[in-house]
């Protein structure tokens, strides 16, 4: 029995009119949404307009060639895969094409098990480096912070945080949902690996609750009495 991945949804740039109609019936079959364009243009359109697992462009085409197509994309900075149909099979040929920005080079004429293997390993690969690339949007109910752009909101309104302060919400934001006691803070936030016998973390609670709750209808930051503090959805009325 064939082992297939999750349904994915394909863009097929091929001109190739009997080429296009097999392929693109051989990806149906399996499961997949295919869509077809004829010219590089309207291939270059589709891609760069509609969200595709991963995008299926043969190396010969009318209006704009697909190597265009493909350095056109990354210079948008669109990272969908890219798997390269050609015609052209000699070693130079592979290399302008993974150079171009491809991932994977099919030759023609080509075995459709072949074409939907490589489609699923570009597939895996993405979903790899997804998975191990650092997070850097934290979101918890209608707060986001953008660690990146060192950017907070609460229900579209920006707030303005002090570096120590924004640190102290990103902890409460990885663990929301979790008792964060005064111990872990002071690690995680100060790097204090003993007690200094100070308010600090109560005074830079009070002040995040000011700008991080004051004004809205529920509280997110909550004291956990005797334990310490968690960031919890929790109704006033509760």
């Amino acid at each position: 029995m064939q082992d297939y991945t999750r349904p994915m949804r394909l863009l097929l740039i091929e001109d190739d009119k009997a080429t296009a109609s097999y392929v693109a019936k051989g990806l149906r079959e399996c499961g997949h949404s295919v869509d077809v364009a004829h010219g590089g243009r309207e291939g270059l359109m589709l891609a760069a307009g509609e969200p595709y697992d991963a995008l299926i462009i043969d190396r010969m085409l009318p209006e704009l060639d697909g190597l265009s197509v493909i350095r056109t994309l990354r210079a948008t900075d669109n990272r969908t895969p890219v798997l390269i149909l050609s015609a052209l099979g000699e070693v130079d040929d592979r290399v302008k094409g993974l150079r171009a920005g491809g991932d994977d080079y099919l030759v023609k004429p080509f075995a459709f098990s072949e074409l939907l293997a490589r489609l699923e390993a570009l597939l895996r690969r993405a979903r790899a480096a997804a998975a191990d690339a650092p997070e850097t949007v934290l979101r918890f109910e209608d707060l986001t912070m953008d660690l990146l752009a060192r950017r907070v909101e609460r229900a579209g309104r920006v707030i303005d945080l002090q570096p120590r302060e924004f640190r102290l919400l990103e902890v409460l934001l990885r663990h929301a949902g979790q008792v964060m006691t005064r111990t872990m803070l002071l690690e995680k936030v100060w790097d204090y690996r003993f007690d200094p016998q100070t308010n600090v973390i109560d005074v830079h609670i009070s002040r995040l609750r000011q700008k991080i709750d004051k004004g809205f209808e529920r509280p997110l930051i909550h004291t956990v009495r005797g334990a310490g503090y968690s960031l919890r959805a929790v109704d006033k009325a509760a």
